[in-house]
């Protein structure tokens, strides 16, 4: 895998990054290294049941020398319900990533909320972007990753602060396979994402999340390297 050089990146323009853990987002901040920029990775607890997502995204900046905060903000559950991923008492759906079988790992206003803070945190850090990983899988079931959405945010963050920040998708009109596809070229080790939305050991397989993360390597001809139960 690509190591992140941080002398070569010392007079780089600053990013910041929504680092969740996961595959998207991880090919995401390795396409921000990739193109020259000096990320600040930002993970969010908001509370979600696969909270070893943050632990991953935790080890991965740290081997590569990324800036990376962490950020609780499980507090916001006491208004915010409703979704598989932060209430343990609704079951994952299983099976393929449709509208109607995924619907309930909807959490209201997520992306707005996480990308306000992105936003505030780089206008602390003078940085002119955000990155995050919305792609086109998600356009039917997730509104907050829909191009619609982050054209209204970036007009909303253009206006926000004193210093204009653009949000940027790199992803948004490719699918996960694609994602994938971009993250072999670049040699990444997706070992080292976490997809699962059942927060267990290993991963269930059976989610959608899994069952679309399993597609996209077939679709590239490879097996997937992280563990499954049996």
């Amino acid at each position: 895998m690509k190591q992140y050089n941080r002398k070569y990146s010392v007079m780089s323009k600053k990013v910041v990054v929504i680092y969740s853990g996961g595959m998207d987002s991880y090919t995401v901040l390795h396409k921000a290294i990739e193109e020259g920029l000096t990320p600040y990775a930002l993970t969010f607890d908001y509370g979600q049941r696969h909270v070893k997502e943050v632990q991953v995204a935790e080890q991965v900046c740290k081997e590569l020398g990324v800036h990376h905060k962490v950020i609780d903000i499980t507090s916001i559950n006491q208004i915010i319900g409703g979704s598989s991923l932060t209430d343990s008492s609704i079951e994952v759906a299983q099976g393929d990533y449709e509208e109607t079988n995924m619907l309930n790992t909807v959490v209201p206003n997520r992306n707005m909320i996480l990308l306000s803070l992105a936003i505030g945190y780089a206008v602390s850090l003078k940085a002119e972007q955000v990155y995050y990983g919305a792609h086109s899988g998600d356009h039917d079931i997730y509104p907050d990753c829909r191009p619609v959405f982050l054209e209204k945010m970036n007009d909303v963050a253009a206006v926000a602060n004193y210093e204009k920040t653009e949000i940027h998708a790199p992803y948004l009109q490719t699918d996960k396979i694609g994602i994938l596809k971009d993250g072999i070229r670049m040699g990444l080790d997706y070992a080292k994402t976490w997809t699962c939305y059942n927060g267990r050991e290993q991963a269930c397989g059976q989610c959608g999340s899994c069952v679309e993360r399993l597609q996209a390597f077939e679709k590239n001809g490879m097996t997937d390297p992280i563990a499954y139960e049996a």
